[in-house]
């Protein structure tokens, strides 16, 4: 019965279906180990391979094995939320597919949970296979997110973490559209905890997430969880203005004294080109803030689910 579930499995699947294999001997591996009952809730993400129909393979020859499949791809927040919603579990744990993250350290998430504890966090100090660039942004994004925002967020921590069922219905009191689950996951509180561990390369294909993806999954994640590219602007413009009014005076003082001259024309334009770039810029931050009031305002649902299996 779902109330009798120990622990529920949320794994996000997006063309996943080279690593479903060792994916699950890893997995049953570890949680036959510990002597519970557990659920192993695979969403899939709108796949374009064979990924669900692995997944019902699967199904076929473990019930523990139950399967969301959405309408179509709405992005790893979206399906982990749609995990989330469906996790019975007394204990939840959301990890990838592609085993970067490795099983073998539920059996410590677990340990940690039955010490008390009601979010047990995955603290990353290598990330083997990945290159310098995204290694040194990581890094440096979680810095400055964490010192911009008003939620401490643990450095190089993704989602791969325990939570307590009380910290998932917390969770799912958040119906907000741009979720940067890592700053969730932090903003609800309760009694956490950290253990490190080396990421691992993935076992088989490639990560979907470009450059111009984080890219842009950064802005969402200073966006929803800081309000200072807005307040900064706000600063910047008070000190020009400040600027200005003393040049002004300086150049009123010196034309009583000196008498009328012609500006130079070259400082005017340098000048004009800087106000106006700043302006941009400030008309742009605005943007991204007011984009995200408009999705909010409409209400659309988070995922859409075709069908599911394994659930009453």
């Amino acid at each position: 019965m779902d109330n009798n579930i120990d622990l529920s499995l949320l794994v996000p699947c997006y063309n996943e279906q080279d690593n479903l294999d060792y994916l699950f001997q890893k997995l049953t591996e570890v949680l036959d180990s510990l002597n519970i009952v557990y659920e192993i809730i695979c969403i899939n993400d709108g796949s374009k391979d064979n990924t669900l129909l692995k997944l019902i393979e699967y199904r076929m020859h473990n019930s523990d094995v139950k399967i969301i499949n959405l309408s179509r791809n709405f992005g790893k927040e979206a399906a982990m939320t749609a995990g989330l919603d469906y996790a019975k579990g007394k204990a939840v744990i959301p990890i990838d597919a592609d085993l970067q993250d490795p099983p073998e350290l539920i059996k410590q998430f677990w340990f940690k949970w039955l010490e008390g504890y009601d979010v047990v966090y995955g603290v990353r100090i290598d990330r083997k296979g990945e290159s310098w660039i995204k290694k040194m942004t990581s890094k440096y994004f979680y810095r400055f997110i964490g010192k911009i925002s008003d939620t401490p967020i643990p450095e190089d921590t993704g989602d791969y973490r325990l939570m307590d069922q009380k910290v998932v219905q917390a969770l799912k009191q958040m119906p907000e559209r741009n979720r940067f689950m890592k700053g969730l996951f932090s903003w609800v509180g309760y009694k956490q905890t950290a253990i490190y561990f080396s990421r691992e390369p993935r076992q088989s294909g490639k990560s979907r997430f470009n450059y111009w993806k984080l890219w842009n999954f950064a802005i969402d994640g200073i966006t929803s969880f800081s309000s200072i590219p807005l307040k900064i602007w706000s600063y910047f413009g008070l000190i020009v203005s400040f600027l200005g009014l003393i040049y002004g005076s300086f150049l009123i003082i010196r034309t009583l004294i000196s008498g009328v001259e012609v500006p130079g024309y070259a400082s005017t334009i340098v000048t004009i080109l800087f106000l106006g770039g700043i302006q941009l810029i400030t008309l742009g931050i605005l943007g991204e803030y007011t984009g995200r009031i408009y999705q909010e305002v409409k209400q659309r649902p988070i995922y859409l689910v075709q069908e599911t299996y394994g659930f009453e």
